[in-house]
């Protein structure tokens, strides 16, 4: 069934209804093509239109001479149209793709830029998306790769959205001819050591030419990919429901999934929900590097296997399988005399230290496990605290850094183990808050 026949405008506010709410719509605005297509689209329907208030955003990446008189571009576009622009300059690091660190540094100003109830609109179209399904084809993608570009996805505090997926770059053209609009060529664009630029200009002509219909079906696959990887998500959600199961040190603040209910799974559930919960804490790992969670996943049960991904590491212990990261990978440095417990002891690098009850005779120390170490319990006699900390299972990754009270070399208490954290009878435990830690990307 063919498109109905409404005139651009028309179907630009038809993409915009939902979010016609927000607090404020910025426009990323390169000077190019085609987000000056959208400004003046969006400038021109706001006289029109309720519509929130707008705010162009030009991105100033460093990387050329000639870009240094794009902002100048850019600001005389807004002065004409009577929309306010934010300039912002960004550091893009240096690496193995330039156009990858280019877009992380862009996005990340976005992200700093797009607040709560805030949308974001790009100027992506179907010959874009046409391009970043070739691409990631080419790369060997996944389902959620091959569904390129999505719509709409959370940006910041706010979302990001791209309301001309539907729209050709010939529409584009033709729009910015008909209003004689005036726009940036950058030189870059025409560079064919860069990929994209490569299959634009060298690949997707020569499909075009025997496949005209090429970009529109290449669009609607992404489409269908889409719609197939939101019911992977559908089953990631219902395999991680099971997996998320109490643990007793849910007290450690640190992410955590049950073993048992992921390898009940067939291995291709296991990657997919291990993918959907790993994704808002490290970027994933390709096909080929999976190997490491079979590692893990297959080890004996008194090994302590690890899987060292890009930004942290999962660990296997009590059954469970915890993802680590920034403080929690680091030894925390000796804390030292505790010289008035009847105040909380900030450990460095390690989170808080509260005594609580009736304050133990003195002089006290917090000290870190060496081992060797042996306390003596009413009940019990000495023991040694490493069974003990077997006997309560508590994590390998946790034993280093599990702050441990002293008075001389009397090893008075262990924080938050019941029955090793403090006297009952002289009313007096000892509480440890673990560090707090950003766990995520998103």
């Amino acid at each position: 069934m063919d498109r109905p026949a409404l005139d651009l405008p028309s179907r630009l506010l038809l993409a915009l209804a939902p979010w016609r709410n927000a607090a404020k719509w910025h426009i990323a605005f390169s000077g190019g093509l085609d987000s000056t297509v959208l400004l003046h689209l969006l400038a021109h329907l706001a006289k029109t239109q309720t519509l929130p208030a707008l705010n162009a955003i030009h991105i100033h990446h460093g990387l050329q001479e000639a870009a240094d008189a794009w902002p100048e571009h850019c600001q005389s576009v807004c002065d004409a149209l009577g929309v306010p622009l934010q300039v912002v300059r960004v550091q893009v690091e240096p690496g193995a793709s330039l156009e990858r660190a280019a877009r992380d540094a862009r996005y990340g100003a976005f992200s700093d830029a797009t607040q709560a109830n805030e949308v974001l609109l790009t100027a992506q179209h179907r010959d874009d998306q046409a391009e970043t399904l070739l691409f990631r084809l080419l790369r060997g993608a996944g389902v959620r790769g091959l569904s390129a570009m999505p719509r709409d996805r959370a940006l910041g505090r706010g979302h990001l959205l791209r309301p001309l997926l539907d729209v050709t770059r010939a529409e584009l053209e033709a729009y910015a001819q008909a209003h004689q609009l005036c726009w940036i060529e950058d030189p870059s664009n025409e560079d064919r050591q860069f990929s994209r630029n490569y299959l634009r200009h060298q690949v997707l002509p020569v499909i075009t030419e025997r496949w005209p219909q090429a970009v529109a079906t290449m669009a609607r696959s992404a489409a269908h990919l889409s719609d197939a990887q939101g019911l992977l998500d559908e089953l990631a959600h219902i395999d991680l429901a099971h997996a998320r199961t109490e643990s007793e040190f849910d007290w450690l603040g640190v992410p955590s999934l049950e073993l048992a209910a992921l390898t009940e799974l067939s291995a291709a559930r296991q990657r997919n929900a291990l993918s959907h919960w790993l994704a808002a804490y490290t970027r994933l790992p390709d096909s080929d590097h999976w190997s490491g969670w079979e590692d893990l996943r297959d080890a004996t049960g008194d090994a302590r296997p690890v899987w060292r991904l890009a930004d942290g590491e999962l660990h296997r212990a009590g059954g469970r399988i915890w993802w680590l990261s920034g403080r929690w990978l680091r030894t925390p440095p000796p804390a030292g005399n505790w010289a008035d417990p009847s105040i909380s002891f900030s450990l460095p690098d390690n989170g808080v230290l509260t005594l609580c009850g009736q304050t133990p005779d003195g002089p006290l120390h917090i000290r870190y496990r060496e081992g060797g170490e042996v306390m003596h319990l009413p009940d019990r006699g000495h023991r040694d605290l490493k069974r003990l900390l077997n006997e309560r299972g508590v994590p390998g990754f946790v034993r280093g850094r599990l702050p441990l009270l002293f008075r001389g070399e009397q090893l008075l208490a262990v924080a938050n183990l019941r029955g090793l954290d403090g006297s009952v009878q002289d009313g007096w435990h000892l509480h440890w808050q673990p560090p707090g830690e950003d766990q995520g990307l998103s």
